[in-house]
């Protein structure tokens, strides 16, 4: 049984707020939105809530997790005001439910689905590792609640392994989650998003291989804004801003689609 470990995109759970009260001070006079975001996007979301802060002087309070557990706890009330989900389903079906505004849902990033191992040299760049099956332990996503599981368990059955790795999966509640099972050798592979492991300047310790396209279908990954922030200025703002080439060019540099 591996050790259950955080998320450690929690660490910056109230950094742009933090930036707001501190670094620019002068202009954190502006209202606050509070955000729930899929945990693949937590990278792109610490430059784009920075950013946010210092153009406009609103803050934003993130909440980072999967998907599917974000539904259950807007369904049951939680204050968010804006969902940036990791798929189209969730945010349509808000929408359906009345419980997103009419009009305002957009596709913020494409996702891309990679392998990776905290060791160098140990993924092959066509993904051979796999169907050797020399390893324990293969971290994923729970595809129930995480579209990233739900694509890499698409891709696993694309490439014929899943009656091969089925009793090796380690199974994260959300992509971070995997991804930290991984960069820690809990698992010798995983299943994470290419976000996770090639960061601007920063690429993760490793090896990996980005899955081709047609082994999934395309992760398309919607914003949409909460009933109840339907006349809230800022999170509008904020909705505003992830459509604008600025945002949009961390998104890229992140590598995912746009």
């Amino acid at each position: 049984m591996l050790p259950q470990r955080g998320n450690r995109a929690a660490a910056w759970l109230r950094a742009c707020a933090l930036i707001g009260l501190s670094t620019f001070g002068l202009l954190a006079q502006g209202d606050e939105v509070k955000v729930a975001v899929a945990a693949n996007f937590a990278g792109p979301m610490e430059r784009i809530c920075a950013d946010f802060t210092r153009d406009t002087g609103h803050t934003v309070l993130v909440s980072v997790g999967s998907t599917g557990k974000f539904y259950a706890q807007i369904r049951n009330g939680a204050p968010f005001e804006i969902l940036l989900a990791a798929d189209q389903a969730t945010p349509q079906k808000l929408q359906d439910e009345g419980l997103a505004v009419e009009g305002q849902r957009f596709t913020y990033a494409v996702g891309k689905l990679v392998l990776y191992s905290a060791r160098p040299g140990y993924v092959d760049a066509g993904g051979e590792v796999l169907r050797k099956g020399q390893f324990q332990h293969l971290a994923i996503a729970n595809p129930a609640t995480a579209p990233y599981g739900a694509a890499a368990l698409e891709a696993i059955k694309a490439l014929g392994l899943f009656d091969a790795v089925q009793a090796k999966f380690v199974q994260g509640d959300s992509i971070g989650q995997a991804y930290e099972f991984a960069a820690t050798g809990n698992a010798e592979l995983g299943f994470v998003a290419l976000s996770q492991v090639a960061p601007p300047g920063k690429p993760a310790a490793g090896s990996w291989w980005v899955l081709p396209q047609a082994l999934y279908t395309p992760i398309r990954q919607d914003a949409v804004l909460l009933k109840g922030a339907a006349a809230h200025a800022a999170a509008r703002a904020l909705m505003d801003y992830l459509k604008s080439d600025k945002a949009r060019s961390v998104v890229s540099a992140y590598g995912y689609g746009t």
